[in-house]
């Protein structure tokens, strides 16, 4: 198993930046890909950015270019961290986990809230 625990969820004004944070229970070199998913209100959970074992990353559209995914081996833990927030990525943002030939596992969320 694997538990995940996400932090670094807030409120910010519009055009400003947080760093959200995944902390693993196992080392992160065992999981395919990690990554980074949010579900607005009404809304579907969407992928936001995602990283392979090799380190290689995809973003969606929507934040190319001002999200930047990142991982740090020997603590274990994934990063987000979101430059130029628009109120459209309020959401609850979840790190998902998916180790080879397991179930994926995710994180309880953490809430981002930017105001206008």
């Amino acid at each position: 198993q694997v538990q995940l625990v996400e932090s670094g969820g807030g409120l910010v004004q519009a055009g400003g930046s947080l760093r959200l944070s995944c902390a693993a229970s196992r080392s992160i070199l065992s999981m395919n890909h990690m990554g980074w998913y949010r579900q607005a209100p009404g809304k579907q959970r969407e992928l936001v950015a995602r990283i392979f074992s090799g380190g290689s990353t995809n973003y969606a559209d929507s934040v190319k270019g001002r999200f930047t995914i990142s991982r740090d081996i020997a603590e274990n833990t994934m990063y987000l961290q979101m430059n130029s927030l628009k109120p459209e990525d309020t959401a609850v943002y979840y790190c998902n986990a998916q180790p080879w030939a397991e179930m994926d596992y995710w994180g309880e969320g953490t809430l981002v809230t930017v105001s206008s």
